[in-house]
């Protein structure tokens, strides 16, 4: 495997793992805001807005710890030797597609069937 894929996809775990690091930031600044204020989630228009950061910074959490495991797995395939095959029908999953999505398992044709 040349080295470009594996050097994207290293970077991209790097990138993930800030992106993890700075959410849990924001995370624990939207717990602690939720904490000093007064505001009653459910009736105290401040404390929906509290409610609905918590809730988007967990979604997003979450999304970015899906992708470093995505991006783990990728990593793992190549040190097995089968990083940029489709796991469905064995053939080449092309460049172009790995250069978008680095940790791609699929080919298109068997990824929209």
């Amino acid at each position: 495997m040349p080295g470009e894929p594996l050097q994207a996809l290293r970077r991209a775990r790097e990138d993930t793992a800030a992106q993890i690091a700075a959410l849990h930031r924001d995370l624990d600044g939207v717990i602690d805001a939720s904490r000093s204020s007064n505001a009653d989630d459910e009736h105290d228009p401040e404390g929906a807005t509290i409610a609905f950061e918590r809730a988007q910074v967990a979604a997003l959490l979450d999304a970015a710890r899906r992708r470093l495991a995505e991006l783990d797995d990728a990593l793992a395939r190549v040190a097995a030797g089968t990083f940029g095959r489709c796991e469905v029908c064995g053939r080449r999953i092309p460049a172009e597609r790995l250069e978008i999505r680095p940790a791609a398992r699929t080919c298109v044709g068997c990824a929209t069937h």
